[in-house]
């Protein structure tokens, strides 16, 4: 899916693969990241986690949707429809 925008000056078209990149770079940042896809149909992000034991799940992935959410909007300039985080598992180390 390609995303499309126009104006005054032309068009601009946006793929996902640029999405991905931003929320992926943003996300890895925060500790535990497996995999982030776009999905058809609207901006959507799904964001994969293995967190560390003791770490507050809740508040990560908090954290993780406002930071890809705020980053994405700003750089790109599209509405976030939706940001799934799916914590898959956790790691004792």
């Amino acid at each position: 899916m390609v995303l499309k925008t126009s104006g005054d000056l032309g068009e601009v078209t946006i793929s996902n693969n640029v999405i991905s990149e931003i929320a992926g770079a943003v996300a890895t940042k925060c500790y535990g990241v497996v995999g982030i896809t776009v999905e058809e149909g609207g901006v959507i992000v799904e964001i994969h986690l293995i967190v560390e034991y003791g770490i507050n799940i809740n508040t990560i992935c908090k954290s993780i949707v406002n930071r890809v959410r705020y980053t994405i909007e700003n750089t790109v300039g599209i509405k976030v429809n939706r940001i799934n985080v799916r914590v898959e598992g956790f790691r004792v180390d």
